[in-house]
């Protein structure tokens, strides 16, 4: 019999039950395992199927348990993390929440995860790790409860770590490069980020991204798209002069806006608090485009749990910009898209595949 949980109404009065979300712990810190445990069989939605501390006993109680969801640290002996989700993701695809360390190989490894299919991670501290973990209960629950719900496909199919077909500059000049684009993602947002990011054309106008990702690591995301794409991929600094041919990412602990001085847009950090838990805030970035921009620009809500930028990407809409939204088919978790959808804020919804090229329509008919 499956695990059950507590009962819930039906809409018609009736009593059902809602099975448990079964998670696999593997990690190979003994500590970590029992914290990870412990926190997640604290919620009664969730029930803990088996604990591995390396990826060959994980392998043998993933199959006998048939989790919903695996968390999987990065780092481990005898099979690194990597190597074992990139196994998952071909053989036995599933929601994986990676378990992340605060470094910069972790950052670099993290990303890798992110690209092979990984649905999102949790970051662990190096130091007081239990203090560190427990604070972290609210975020690890939600992340693998949207896990749970996430849309999984075999690495290699669309949002599998395929490099996306670039598109050329155009013979004549691209219009609209004075045009600002706004791009706001959360779970799954890496890799649908990569895909709009690496087929820009390199005189493609400014982009500007809010990404709920930690500080440290936001840092390494716009190295590792940097090193991709033709266009130049930067994380976004204070005064920073906006400019087309550039992307500038959201640092992780920072809200982003769009300023103007004269006729030149630039990059602001607010050090503000969180605006709807998220630091920084899709709302925020989109709120101020609206401002600064208005009907020239165009705003792209993406993959992720959550209503973050629902509210700035209709702010955008009423002021004349171009909205997309990602259809629900390509996303991994369609929350945001479908909030911001069902507010009227999106006039367009477009595969991860189909956004660069219907991003840089918007932006002709702009000018």
């Amino acid at each position: 019999m499956a695990p059950r949980s507590q009962t819930a109404m039906s809409d018609h009065g009736v009593t059902t039950l809602r099975r448990r979300i079964k998670v696999v712990v593997v990690d190979d810190s003994a500590l970590a395992r029992q914290l990870i445990s412990r926190l997640l069989r604290s919620d009664p939605d969730i029930e803990v199927v088996g604990i591995a501390s390396d990826p060959y006993s994980a392998r043998n109680i993933i199959k006998s348990t048939n989790p919903d969801v695996v968390t999987l640290d990065v780092e481990m002996p005898n099979m690194d993390g990597i190597s074992f989700l990139e196994k998952i993701m071909r053989l036995r695809p599933m929601p994986v929440v990676m378990v992340s360390s605060l470094t910069l190989r972790g950052a670099e490894i993290t990303l890798q995860a992110l690209e092979l299919g990984a649905v999102d991670f949790v970051t662990k501290p190096a130091l007081d790790v239990e203090r560190g973990l427990d604070g972290k209960r609210e975020e690890l629950v939600a992340k693998v409860k949207a896990a749970s719900q996430a849309r999984i496909k075999p690495l290699g199919q669309p949002y599998g770590a395929v490099a996306p077909t670039p598109i050329p500059a155009r013979t004549g000049p691209l219009r609209g490069t004075d045009s600002i684009v706004a791009i706001g993602s959360s779970t799954g947002g890496v890799d649908a980020l990569r895909q709009i990011i690496c087929a820009l054309p390199p005189d493609s106008p400014a982009v500007l991204i809010t990404q709920h990702m930690p500080a440290g690591f936001t840092a390494r995301f716009a190295e590792r798209l940097d090193g991709l794409a033709q266009v130049r991929v930067r994380q976004a600094e204070d005064g920073q002069r906006v400019l087309p041919g550039h992307v500038y990412i959201a640092p992780g602990d920072k809200h982003l806006r769009l300023a103007r001085s004269g006729a030149q847009y630039h990059c602001r950090l607010g050090d503000d608090a969180p605006v709807g838990g998220h630091k920084p805030s899709v709302d925020v970035l989109f709120h101020s485009v609206a401002s600064v921009a208005g009907g020239k620009s165009v705003g792209v809500i993406l993959t992720g749990m959550g209503r973050d930028g629902a509210s700035g990407l209709k702010a955008m809409r009423e002021a004349g910009a171009r909205t997309l939204g990602q259809d629900e088919q390509s996303c991994v978790v369609y929350g945001m898209p479908k909030a911001a959808f069902n507010d009227g804020a999106v006039e367009t919804e477009y595969s991860i595949q189909q956004m660069a090229a219907a991003i840089l329509d918007r932006v002709q008919s702009l000018a």
